[in-house]
């Protein structure tokens, strides 16, 4: 799949909320895997700051989005990534 942007997808300081596997937030210490999969179950979202209106997220987790929020992007979801977000078939 030709995508500009994977890059956000885990090979750069930036992480697309809307494409990014979980594995993609492991760079970001407490993120994973509670935070990045409340994240990756959740959405499709339009702003960075959407992530905070999950339904139930604790606010423990919320001051763990905010920590890093600056390093996440928002980009139009595209269904050859939306697909794997949570469940890529990557194990250790």
């Amino acid at each position: 799949v030709d995508y500009d942007a994977i890059k956000y997808l885990g090979g750069s300081d930036k992480v697309d909320l809307n494409n990014a596997n979980v594995q993609a937030y492991r760079q970001f210490p407490g993120m994973y895997p509670t935070a990045a999969g409340q994240i990756a179950t959740h959405g499709p979202y339009s702003k960075v700051t959407d992530i905070y209106d999950i339904p139930g997220l604790e606010e423990k987790l919320k001051d763990i989005m905010k920590k890093y929020e600056k390093n996440f992007v928002c980009l139009p979801p595209n269904q050859a990534y939306v697909l794997d977000r949570v469940n890529n078939g990557m194990y250790r």
